[in-house]
């Protein structure tokens, strides 16, 4: 049986919370490290879209979604129930990340390259973005994680973006009012989860040595 083979780039949001789930579900894989100037034949080959994560989990299956590779590696073990017992709480779950993967995204990637998009201005689209930013502080008010006093699905999936968005702008994110969205990103963020799945690699070549991942990080 062929050990599983992740495409993945150290920084895409898509791509770290993959690797969170795969981390934490304890999944021993094969890392191939992405420059996406220059993708991989083999990746190419396997996934038209060539985008990351990809998961090749044998010749002829592969995982292409982000989502997907969670759901899959939580469906392999899930120690601490992120994946939620309750339909409910499942709608729930998949219902935030819906709205983070379409709207949130949407405006998140306007605020962070502005100059792509003149038609409105960075702050223009910070303010749109800070509409989820609002409402996941309004949440995490009530309760120590999205789902509740248990970290879920959700809360992994989200993690990146919110991160992602913080970081266009340092100063104004520290001093914005939502402190327990705050709390909630630096307790993730100073994780030693996140700390693994951000280790770095050496970009992928056909003729290098396998990397194990997480053991095989650049340590210097």
């Amino acid at each position: 049986m062929m050990r599983p083979i992740l495409y993945s780039f150290r920084r895409c949001p898509y791509a770290m919370r993959a690797r969170l789930a795969l981390d934490y579900a304890h999944i021993e894989l094969e890392l191939r490290e992405v420059v996406l100037k220059h993708k991989p034949a083999h990746l190419r080959r396997i996934s038209p879209k060539a985008t990351v994560p990809v998961l090749q989990l044998s010749d002829h299956w592969l995982l292409d979604q982000s989502l997907d590779i969670m759901l899959w590696a939580l469906s392999r073990n899930d120690p601490q129930r992120w994946w939620p017992t309750e339909p409910q709480a499942q709608v729930q779950a998949l219902a935030r990340i819906q709205y983070n993967d379409g709207r949130f995204k949407y405006w998140l990637d306007r605020y962070k390259y502005a100059d792509r998009f003149p038609e409105h201005s960075q702050r223009y689209y910070r303010l749109q973005g800070e509409q989820w930013l609002r409402q996941l502080d309004r949440q995490l008010s009530q309760a120590t994680w999205l789902g509740g006093q248990q970290p879920d699905l959700s809360d992994m999936a989200l993690m990146p973006f919110v991160r992602q968005f913080a970081h266009v702008d340092p100063d104004w994110f520290a001093a914005a009012p939502y402190p327990h969205l705050r709390r909630w990103l630096e307790h993730l963020k100073a994780s030693p989860a996140f700390a693994r799945i951000m280790a770095k690699y050496p970009p992928y070549q056909p003729d290098d040595p396998v990397i194990v991942w997480p053991t095989d990080a650049i340590t210097t």
